[in-house]
């Protein structure tokens, strides 16, 4: 327990004595230090908590200097202040401006007798502080040997629910996504709302830091566990005590521990799920019903699925041997961190590495409803991936084909590629050279340029297209009536040469539209890219 100037007043060796009636709640306060002197000015000597022991030799008599001595003295931070009595000293009791400023200001004043030398004040000061020592490391022992008892039992829950009744602190494991795996309290279903910006920020990071705040009067404390990548969260939800703070970084310690055995115990389970995807997509044509009931198997119940395809390692820098199979190790430790984020948890390394090393590419199938570029960048930043349209689950190799032919262009962009009908053209229009897209688009539209009305022409064509050829939509869009949509897109066709009947003129126009705007994508139905449209023949 800490020192207080109450304890020092019950010792009875000491003999101090108060000079007023000071109120419980100051005799409450925490004595860290005792110190003597006999500066007029102690203040910026002391750190805060001291025990100021003085014989007012330079001890001012009037009452507004002894004000500001007190005040002096509060304001450095001592607990409180004791003036030593005797015969041969200045004062054989306290002087009356000093006890009416102390009680002014709420300083407790205490009285040292002439029997007693201030270094036995001292001394009782430090070794009640050694005892406080001595007791926190016992408590700080006995709580890790609790805690390494538990240890050696099964699952993470035996270590927190220790971890919780020694401390009173309590105690939470996370996955790396926030999910909750294990908790001291058995009531504890979901992590508390507060705490999920503060568990985002640190898995971020992986092993670099942990992380602290303050929500809704409640202390919150994050910290990463794993031995060389992240497995998961210990989320701390109270504020740990001298003792219990020391003994932190031993259950971060233990509860590793505790991750990596669950990491290998599941090693099988992960080949189990990776041979079930290799023999799903082993089929040419897997009929419908065969591949849902083996998504259903693992968990994966979403109706439609989309492949994706990460590089882990690129094969131009990894060397032949020990490298090589550095990076297929490396393969390895990301697809299980992948396997773990998604669920039904379908990934398997496939491909061969450098020097013939397994671990070329990992394959993964999710649900559509998955936040796919959010898992990837917990799990796989900045490595290229690929992400494949959304399917039916027997054409989930299509997906995945086309989610690897992407991964050039997610290596080129820096940030995962998605297959979608409107990326097409996004593409070219990201990776094609500037000046040759312009006169491209300069040779198709070149003939509007040319004519009077050409830029209201035009902006009625390109309204046309990413309407997908609704007329009414067009004049709502551009506020005029749908005849003077057709007569305009009419003399628009005149002057070009086009037919909007014919699939190329058509996608022609609406690639030297978009290029024309910079190759912004205009939103359609839902926020997402407007495709061309597909082909009508225009009315008249």
């Amino acid at each position: 327990m800490p020192l207080r100037i109450s304890d020092l007043l019950a010792r009875s060796d000491l003999a101090l004595s108060v000079t007023y009636d000071v109120p419980p709640r100051l005799l409450d306060r925490t004595i860290e230090a005792a110190t003597v002197s006999d500066l007029p000015v102690p203040g910026k000597w002391l750190q805060g908590g001291e025990l100021l022991m003085t014989i007012g030799l330079l001890l001012p008599s009037d009452p507004a200097a002894c004000r500001a001595y007190v005040r002096e003295v509060t304001e450095g931070g001592a607990a409180c202040l004791a003036l030593g009595l005797g015969q041969g000293l200045p004062y054989q009791e306290a002087p009356a401006p000093l006890v009416a400023a102390a009680e002014e200001a709420g300083l407790p004043l205490l009285t040292v007798p002439d029997e007693v030398p201030f270094i036995a004040v001292t001394k009782a000061v430090f070794d009640a502080r050694a005892d406080e020592q001595r007791e926190v490391l016992h408590r700080a022992f006995a709580t890790q040997r609790r805690l390494t008892a538990a240890a050696a039992g099964d699952g993470l829950r035996p270590m927190l629910a220790e971890w919780t009744a020694a401390t009173g602190v309590g105690a939470a494991v996370l996955d790396p996504l926030g999910r909750l795996l294990a908790t001291g309290d058995r009531a504890q279903h979901t992590p508390p709302p507060q705490a999920r910006d503060l568990v985002e920020r640190v898995a971020a990071r992986g092993l670099r830091g942990s992380a602290s705040s303050t929500a809704g009067g409640q202390q919150l404390e994050v910290q990463p566990l794993g031995a060389r990548r992240l497995r998961g969260l210990l989320l701390l939800t109270g504020r740990p005590d001298d003792a219990a703070r020391s003994v932190v970084p031993g259950l971060v310690s233990l509860l590793s521990l505790e991750l990596e055995r669950r990491h290998l115990r599941d090693e099988p389970e992960r080949r189990r799920r990776s041979a079930l995807l290799s023999e799903l997509l082993a089929a040419e044509d897997p009929a419908a019903d065969r591949a849902r009931d083996m998504l259903h198997s693992v968990g994966l119940t979403a109706e439609r699925v989309r492949g994706v395809v990460v590089e882990p390692e690129d094969g131009r820098e990894a060397a032949n041997g020990a490298a090589g199979e550095a990076a297929a190790a490396a393969a390895q430790e990301m697809a299980a961190d992948l396997a773990l984020a998604i669920p039904g948890g379908l990934v398997r390394v496939t491909g061969t590495g450098p020097g013939g090393t397994p671990g070329g590419l990992i394959e993964a199938v999710v649900g559509e409803d998955l936040d796919v570029r959010d898992v990837l960048a917990r799990f796989a930043p900045h490595h290229p991936a690929g992400i494949g349209p959304v399917t039916a689950p027997e054409a989930v190799r299509v997906s995945l084909r086309q989610a690897a032919g992407l991964l050039a262009v997610s290596r080129s962009a820096g940030e995962p590629a998605e297959a979608r009908q409107s990326q097409a053209s996004r593409l070219l229009l990201d990776l094609g050279d500037r000046r040759t897209l312009h006169g491209y688009a300069d040779s198709v539209l070149g003939p509007l340029d040319l004519a009077d009305n050409g830029e209201e022409l035009i902006a009625t064509l390109a309204a046309w297209l990413e309407t997908g050829g609704a007329w009414d939509a067009t004049s709502r869009r551009l506020g005029v009536h749908r005849h003077t949509v057709r007569n305009r897109l009419d003399k628009a066709m005149d002057l070009t040469g086009r037919r909007l009947d014919d699939p190329d003129d058509r996608f022609d126009l609406w690639l030297a539209t978009r290029i024309r705007r910079g190759g912004a994508a205009t939103t359609g139905t839902g926020g997402r890219p407007a495709p061309p449209p597909p082909p009508t023949r225009p009315g008249r």
